[in-house]
Order: C-alpha cells, then structure tokens, then sequence
C-alpha cells in the first residue's frame, strides 16, 4: 500500500477508480488493471470493479425490451 493510502478514506481510491474508468466509456479488464494499479486498489476492490464490468457488459448486450 503506498503512503498516500493511509490518507485516504477507506474506498476512496475505489470511487476514483470508477470516476476514471467512467470517463473512459466500456469498461475492459484491461483497464480495470489499469484502473486497479493507478488507484492503489486491493485485490477485492479490483475483484468488484471486474465483477461489475461483467455485469454492465451483460446488461449492455441485453435488448431494451427484455431487461
């Protein structure tokens, strides 16, 4: 964990991460690890980013009428 961690409240490198992975449209493993290094995020909180690029790739695949 780097220093600046510690000053951070807990998860807000979380919310920065999905702040910056919204800036960028789809949502790729790639820059989930990305996302995961540059935010200092632990493997949990980067488990969670993956898990939810799965489901917004689902929901995204998925016709209007059938959600």
């Amino acid at each position: 964990m780097s220093a600046s961690a510690h000053l951070l409240p807990e998860h807000e490198g979380l919310r920065h991460a999905v702040a910056w992975l919204l800036e960028r449209g789809t949502w790729t493993p790639e820059l989930v690890d990305e996302a995961s290094r540059r935010f200092d995020l632990s493997p949990v909180d980067e488990e969670f980013l993956l898990i939810e690029a799965a489901r917004l790739a689902n929901a995204a695949s998925v016709p209007p009428g059938r959600r």
